[in-house]
This record gives structure tokens, C-alpha cells and sequence, in this order.
């Protein structure tokens, strides 16, 4: 179990690097072979009897690929993502009533998108500074010792 640990850590460490060649690539690719083969453990002792069905795992096969067509990931996560996913898809299904939901979410999310733009359009003009109190009174000139009710 040590090996894995160390075999993920190697792999999680080398392909963090703001900079990769040749040696760092091969390097990569071995301790991703090393973790494959020392995980094993997990299923012949009854950890993971059923197998390894997991994404991000998954993932790591492309990581020497993509970073020889694309370049380092400079700590790029794959929580970011998911968290993307979870505001895009995950959410409007629930609000959806999951029924030919596709068009329910598409929808859903463009109306987000719309009311953020309008966000920071507010927040551009000025118009999310202060409280509502202090809104009023600048809009319409009270002063602060005679606000309106």
C-alpha cells in the first residue's frame, strides 16, 4: 500500500511542474504505471473487490498526452470542474422537472448567465455599493438624518 501512496505522489508532484521535458514526461509515465500496478492491492484484498471505476483516476492516462499538446497544467485541479459541473448540470436538473430536462437546464443557464452580466453591470455603474438605505438617499438626495421610510 506504501508503493501506491508513493507511486501517487510521484505522479501528483512530477506532473505539477511549471515545466516538463522529456525525462519529466517519462518519469510521469512511470509512476502512473507503478500506482496501476500497486493499486492492485486494493482489489486482491477485498478493498476494491469489484474493480476501479474512478474519473479522475481515469484521467491520468491522458496527462502525458495533453501536456505534449498543450504544455504544463501549472496546478491546474480537476475540482474546478466539478464544481463547474455541479453549477451547470447538477443544479438546473434539480430545478428541472426531469422530464426531457435538456431545454429546462439550457434555459436555467442562460438565465444565470443573464443575471450575472447583470450583476456586474450593477457593479460597474455603482449601483451594488452600500445598503439600499444609502441607494435612496443618493438617488433621491435625503440626507442621512431625514431618510425616507
Amino acid at each position: 500500500m506504501v508503493q501506491t501512496i508513493r507511486a501517487f505522489l510521484e505522479f501528483c508532484y512530477t506532473a505539477r511542474r511549471d515545466v516538463h521535458d522529456t525525462n519529466s514526461l517519462e518519469a510521469l509515465d512511470e509512476a502512473l504505471q507503478r500506482f496501476y500496478h500497486h493499486r492492485e492491492v486494493f482489489r486482491t484484498s477485498g478493498v476494491r473487490a469489484d474493480g476501479f471505476n474512478l474519473p479522475r483516476q481515469h484521467s491520468f492516462i491522458h496527462y502525458v498526452k495533453l501536456i505534449r499538446a498543450f504544455g504544463a497544467l501549472n496546478g491546474l485541479c480537476s475540482s474546478i470542474t466539478e464544481s463547474k459541473h455541479i453549477k451547470a448540470v447538477k443544479e438546473p436538473w434539480q430545478h428541472s422537472r426531469c422530464f426531457e430536462a435538456l431545454s429546462q437546464m439550457l434555459l436555467t443557464n442562460q438565465r444565470l448567465d443573464k443575471l450575472a452580466a447583470a450583476r456586474v453591470d450593477f457593479a460597474d455603474r455603482g449601483m451594488l455599493q452600500g445598503t439600499l438605505k444609502q441607494f435612496l438617499c443618493k438617488r433621491f438626495r435625503f440626507h442621512d438624518d431625514n431618510p425616507p421610510d
